[in-house]
């Protein structure tokens, strides 16, 4: 279901959070930072806060992933505007609302624009995408359906990016595509700093429509 209601896992706040949990999140600063010091200041829970939340039932496995995912969200070498072209694109073909809008508000501060962000819900044969970020949009779309990037677009690819930005446009693909199973599997909802960012009625259809959840 979209956005449950009800988490199957309820997510730690941020004043639940002891010694492992807070040393788990070491591996991810920006984002321990970014919570911590909207949740310190009494504004409540800021975006991510429910992600995070949800993963800290577990402290080793979180430490080892978020490891990954800070290189991925931080010294990845691709632009932050690719990565979060990606990250929309797989959120999108996930059906994981909670990723999606969390990155509908990250993509803006990378750079793209409304249409970009409503174009990323079309694939990378709609009408306005640049080339190469239409073969970044088919990349995405390849591994979601293949697991492999075909041969064409491997090659458009690698003219514009080297081997280090295609593995890591690779490994985005299969961070974001796992972080989508876990919200998605354990119920994860917007926090409601998040909320004036939830996908209208019309939008959430199109995302559950295509990928058909149980």
């Amino acid at each position: 279901m979209p956005n449950a209601p009800t988490p199957r896992i309820k997510p730690l706040l941020p004043s639940e959070w002891d010694a492992d949990v807070l040393d788990a999140l070491d591996a991810f600063p920006s984002g321990k930072a970014f919570v911590l010091s909207a949740w310190n200041a009494g504004k409540g829970l800021a975006g991510g806060s429910n992600g995070l939340g949800a993963m800290a039932h577990h402290p080793v496995l979180t430490r080892a992933f978020l490891t990954f995912n800070n290189h991925i969200a931080i010294t990845s070498t691709i632009p932050k505007r690719t990565r979060e072209l990606v990250i929309l694109r797989i959120g999108w073909l996930r059906c994981a609302e909670y990723e999606f809008v969390q990155h509908v508000s990250l993509g803006r501060k990378a750079g793209l624009s409304d249409a970009e962000i409503a174009r990323v819900q079309e694939g990378p044969d709609a009408s306005g995408w640049d080339p190469a970020d239409a073969d970044v949009i088919r990349a995405v779309d390849e591994l979601h359906g293949q697991a492999r990037i075909r041969d064409e677009t491997w090659t458009r690819l690698a003219a514009r990016l080297d081997r280090k930005q295609i593995l890591d446009l690779i490994y985005t693909v299969g961070c974001y595509d796992l972080l989508a199973m876990v919200f998605n599997s354990c119920g994860v909802t917007l926090e409601e700093s998040m909320k004036p960012l939830e996908l209208d009625e019309a939008t959430r259809a199109r995302m559950y429509s295509q990928g058909k959840p149980p």
